[in-house]
């Protein structure tokens, strides 16, 4: 009886965070497994391929209504210096459901081309569908709420990413615009956050011994601020990949923590994946490591994908 309480408090207060944060996607480890264009819309279009990706993640395995989350992402090069993407996704936490899509635009430009010096601009628009799932509220909880409390919400998001040779450095701002709080009565709007921006950046640099050095190692940091309430995240990440000609493998690991608690990691994931002709796989678990690790066996994130339609562009900034 004692956890059924706990885990329905839990989830409870769950879903309130994901009503106050509601145009924000889970961004979890998806983006390490070689889908940056998940985190960035500055990635849309680097490659000679279309390349897509359908993502699973499914929180707290063993808590019943954990966060689960589905995308559907996909960019392709336009002419020698453009990229466009998109991504679906469908977002379950408790009794509420997301579903929405974003639509991105990225612009390269060459520095240098001699020491592969490149800078992308990146825009995306984001439409988001919120509400909550009456059915299964009034099955378990009796007959409230009267009504799902939909609300359907549009924001952009910013990005720009710097490449010199091996080293990379994107910064973004998601969900620049204030959320609009006209719908709200004026009991919810003293708690409810207008500010939805969140700021990130994500740098990396790959390390080998010589050019065809089959080994590369690639140390990465991802850093998230959100305004509305100060709190902020880190990644520390390191992945091997191991190259054999235009296949390779890769293995890895995350290291997540609040930033005022750099001692006490949200989870630590080992990570893995393969790029074989032109199917990719990849998969993490995240090991939680604070009290939910009585309740919860993990999370997992599967990432499946294929590489389409090959194009060389005539600029290395697409490379």
């Amino acid at each position: 009886m004692q956890k059924r309480i706990y885990v329905a408090i839990l989830l409870f207060s769950l879903a309130f965070i994901a009503k106050g944060q509601e145009l924000t996607v889970p961004q979890l480890s998806q983006y390490i497994a070689d889908n940056p264009f998940l985190m960035s819309p500055t990635y849309a279009g680097i490659g000679d391929h279309i390349k897509v990706r359908l993502n699973g993640l499914t929180q707290w395995v063993g808590i019943e209504d954990a966060p689960d989350t589905q995308t559907l992402a996909a960019d392709a090069r336009i002419g020698n210096r453009s990229g466009v993407g998109m991504m679906l996704y469908n977002d379950s936490n408790g009794y509420t459901r997301q579903r929405g899509a974003r639509v991105s635009f990225a612009h390269h430009l060459t520095l240098d081309r001699y020491d592969d010096i490149f800078l992308s601009f990146g825009i995306s628009y984001n439409f988001n569908q919120f509400r909550i799932d009456v059915e299964q509220f009034r099955e378990n909880n009796g007959q409230l709420p009267a009504d799902d409390k939909a609300t359907t919400n549009h924001n952009f998001d910013l990005g720009v990413l710097y490449r010199y040779d091996k080293f990379f450095f994107s910064a973004n701002a998601g969900n620049v615009l204030n959320k609009d709080l006209s719908n709200f009565n004026t009991d919810i709007i003293t708690i409810e956050p207008n500010k939805l921006r969140n700021y990130y950046v994500y740098s990396g640099y790959s390390i080998s011994k010589s050019k065809n050095s089959k080994l590369e190692i690639e140390p990465s940091v991802f850093f998230q601020w959100f305004e509305s309430d100060g709190r902020s995240v880190t990644d520390l990440n390191a992945k091997f990949r191991f190259r054999d000609f235009e296949d390779y493998y890769y293995v890895g690991l995350t290291y997540r923590f609040l930033n005022d608690q750099l001692g006490k990691p949200l989870y630590i994931a080992p990570i893995a994946g393969l790029k074989k002709s032109n199917f990719y796989f990849g998969y993490s678990y995240q090991v939680i490591t604070n009290e939910i690790l009585g309740y919860s066996t993990g999370t997992h994130v599967v990432t499946v994908g294929m590489d389409l339609f090959q194009g060389i562009s005539n600029c290395r900034c697409m490379y």
